[in-house]
């Protein structure tokens, strides 16, 4: 019988060498993968991520200042125009009393520091409730804005004017001797008599009657509007009579 043959073929074995160089390998590998899973690796692999959170977070933050900083300047200007509404005749665009005394008390305050002179006027025009009664009160409104556009006309840009209430105003004059002050005050009457107004046909008149307070050194805001009040009553009475 033949002998059958069985050829076995053999793995060669690695050398020697090569195992041990598998071996270096794999023992440096696996430090690198247990620190690669310790807390500080997985908090150094999120860091980006923090930074750009903290980026975004950092702008959010910039854009809201801005938001409030641009409500706080709106609120503020309301509330500029609120005060100043506060202050200021609705119906006329000056000073209303409020506005007139707190700007007469600085201006006085002024006088006392710094040795200046001014003065006040009070003035009020006659026969608008007349005007009211026979016209209506939107005739008597045409009166009054006819009055302060001829005021403003006669005054300087530095002057005060203001509507006392009613058909009573107030001016503050500066740097006016008493006679100048007294001159100015005639001025303004004439000018307000020879205002004239049409209304339902009829042509008709108003006037005005001014009293005067100087104002120096020694001058106090509430004395001296006593004082012109008291001098434009006086005047209106003169007035009168002088028509009768």
């Amino acid at each position: 019988m033949a002998a059958s043959l069985v050829t076995m073929k053999k793995t060669p074995k690695a050398s020697p060498s090569a195992a041990a160089k598998r071996k270096v390998s794999r023992s440096k590998a696996a430090p690198a993968a247990r620190q690669a899973s310790t807390p500080s690796a997985r908090l150094a692999a999120l860091a980006p991520k923090r930074e750009a959170s903290g980026s975004d977070a950092g702008a959010h933050a910039k854009a809201t200042i801005r938001r409030l900083k641009s409500q706080l300047a709106a609120a503020q200007a309301r509330i500029d125009e609120l005060e100043a509404s506060a202050d200021t005749d609705f119906l006329l665009g000056i000073l209303n009393r409020r506005g007139f005394e707190r700007e007469l008390n600085r201006s006085v305050a002024y006088i006392r520091r710094y040795h200046a002179s001014g003065a006040l006027i009070v003035l009020d025009v006659d026969r608008l409730k007349p005007i009211n009664d026979a016209f209506g009160h939107a005739a008597g409104d045409a009166v009054l804005k006819a009055v302060v556009a001829a005021l403003s006309r006669h005054v300087r840009s530095s002057d005060l004017l203001g509507r006392l209430g009613g058909d009573e105003f107030a001016l503050l004059l500066w740097n006016l001797s008493e006679n100048d002050a007294r001159a100015k005050a005639a001025s303004l009457e004439e000018t307000i008599d020879r205002l004239t107004f049409t209304f339902r046909g009829r042509t008709i008149s108003a006037g005005a009657s001014a009293g005067v307070a100087i104002l120096g050194p020694h001058a106090d805001a509430g004395t001296a509007l006593e004082q012109a009040d008291s001098a434009m009553y006086v005047r209106k009475a003169l007035r009168r009579q002088q028509a009768s």
